[in-house]
């Protein structure tokens, strides 16, 4: 309804409508990065960008085709020329940048940050770059706050490069190759896990705007694209999408990160054929059990709390009993026991749970209990918010603990805060655990 008024509002003379139209499909060039567009488990595509695009696409009834961009320069060149459709890649928009490209409406907020090697004597401002070497991405929103920044300091030198990704950029730094980098806050933020060495010395720009980049002459293709974003903001799917990328990225902690990426070299090389085998058996991703275990015990396997759980998975006795676990603390049956009960929870899990969230779902009721999810899908509803994304529940489940909300529920009090810490760890830890495994 939405997408078939506006198309009908939009003139047929938009070449770019005209060409969606005719093609059949909304093509989008992009880069292959953690922050935009990859491939994730079994090489199915995912990343901000790719949500986004093919949220798009589908309120236009077309299918999506991905090109990937070697670097910056070369996606705005092709835009420009007209080549596809959409360059969606996390693009800063910049005085400089909207004279030469037409842009779309805003849709995240970012800043830039200067960012070294923790070991090093970090700067505190521009006049301590001044004796620093610097790599940044060429033609960059970075490159441009640097030669802005180069006409007070003209002593201030960088290097700028085609050929690295930020990823490998960051990594340069890691191995001390160069001294500092600038980067966006949400670029960093996702990759700071994967990069404890490395850390903000200082903002190097006020806050900035993301965008995409339209063809020229698309003036109501503009139009569109503006009115959906509009939309997708009313109803949440960009606060979901948003949650989905970055809801858990801010809990980095540089001692316990440390820790974890030693573990996964000395601990889980002992568990992981077990995890691979009984997460294969009840399809659910070894590495998503892997780190809910590492919450769970640390991967020990001898581990106990004070209110009688044990194991890898920590399993209660009665949950172990139920589940056909004879010994918590044997390793496998541990693996077993937590992977056949959260399987049991998946199961549970009300069919209008969208896709992507149905697994925290299940997790949450792992953690907190089923009635208790059922009890914060209730307040959700009540609230006006959905109970059937994990956006709206992460937001509703700490409200469980509040007396005014839990008196009217049927199972009363619970910490609700718990669950929303457990799924966000998890989530963390297993996207360290994916990006460790693949930088072997």
């Amino acid at each position: 309804m939405f997408s078939a008024f506006l198309l009908m509002s939009c003139t047929e003379t938009d070449p770019v409508i005209k060409d969606i139209r005719l093609q059949g499909k909304l093509i989008v060039l992009t880069l292959n990065t953690p922050t935009t567009y990859y491939l994730g488990a079994n090489e199915s595509p995912a990343g901000y960008e790719y949500d986004l695009t093919k949220a798009l696409a589908d309120s236009l009834n077309v299918e999506v085709e991905y090109k990937i961009a070697d670097n910056i320069e070369k996606m705005l060149q092709a835009i420009n020329e007209g080549q596809v459709h959409i360059a969606a890649a996390g693009l800063t928009r910049t005085e400089a940048r909207e004279q030469k490209y037409v842009f779309g409406p805003d849709y995240k907020t970012v800043q830039q940050q200067v960012v070294c090697h923790r070991q090093s004597k970090l700067p505190k401002d521009i006049n301590d770059l001044l004796n620093k070497t610097i790599l940044v991405i060429a033609e960059s929103s970075y490159q441009e706050a640097l030669v802005e920044q180069q006409q007070n300091y003209p002593e201030l030198k960088w290097e700028a490069t085609s050929d690295l990704s930020t990823e490998q950029v960051l990594e340069k730094l890691v191995n001390k190759e160069v001294d500092c980098t600038v980067v966006d806050s949400n670029i960093f933020s996702l990759n700071h896990r994967y990069y404890p060495d490395l850390k903000e010395a200082f903002p190097f720009s006020e806050q900035q705007s993301l965008a995409w980049v339209l063809p020229p002459d698309s003036a109501a293709f503009k139009q569109y694209v503006t009115a959906w974003f509009a939309e997708i903001e009313s109803n949440s799917l960009l606060n979901i999408i948003n949650e989905r990328y970055y809801g858990y990225v801010d809990m980095f902690d540089f001692y316990n990160n440390h820790i974890y990426l030693k573990r996964i070299k000395s601990r889980l090389p002992r568990y992981e054929a077990a995890f691979r085998e009984v997460a294969e058996q009840y399809q659910i991703p070894w590495t998503l059990l892997a780190a809910q275990s590492y919450q769970e015990s640390h991967w020990n396997a001898g581990a106990r709390s004070h209110t009688g759980v044990r194991g890898l998975m920590m399993l209660t006795q009665t949950t172990a009993k139920a589940m056909g676990i004879k010994k918590r603390t044997d390793p496998r049956q541990s693996i077993k026991g937590g992977a056949k009960y959260l399987n049991h929870m998946l199961k549970r899990v009300p069919e209008d749970i969208v896709a992507e969230d149905r697994i925290w779902f299940a997790l949450a009721a792992y953690n907190v209990g089923f009635g208790h999810l059922l009890d914060a899908r209730k307040l959700a509803r009540d609230l006006g918010k959905s109970p059937s994304t994990w956006h709206d529940l992460k937001e509703v489940l700490p409200l469980l603990s509040q007396k005014k909300y839990y008196k009217k529920l049927k199972y009363g009090y619970a910490r609700g805060t718990e669950p929303v810490k457990y799924i966000d760890r998890i989530r963390y830890y297993q996207d360290v655990l994916v990006n460790a495994l693949v930088s072997e």
